[in-house]
């Protein structure tokens, strides 16, 4: 069963706007990276309704053993890396029924 993988950012304050799309250059860049990765959109917030978070990811992966491989990859654990200092974030994934 699919797996959507949902992750909202709220940039620190002083980050760079050029900072800030490196990380999502990098983000997006985890769509060819990781196997698994169905679909992948990383965008800026632009309502005022996600609670001071400014960014959002959305990944959806085959199954859970698919994410548990993205959560795992070299590639991903980078990114992360690299955007701890700049932001906080939250994470949610759930299943769904393809259709």
């Amino acid at each position: 069963m699919p797996v959507n993988h949902l992750v909202w950012f709220k940039f620190n304050a002083g980050v760079a706007d050029v900072r800030i799309a490196e990380h999502l250059r990098a983000l997006a860049s985890l769509k060819e990276a990781v196997p698994g990765v169905i679909e992948l959109s990383v965008g800026e917030n632009f309502t005022d309704r996600a609670d001071g978070h400014t960014h959002g990811l959305t990944v959806t992966l085959a199954d859970k053993e698919a994410l548990g491989a993205y959560a795992a990859h070299p590639e991903h654990l980078a990114v992360v890396e690299k955007l701890r200092p700049d932001a906080q974030w939250m994470a949610m994934d759930y299943e769904f029924e393809a259709e």
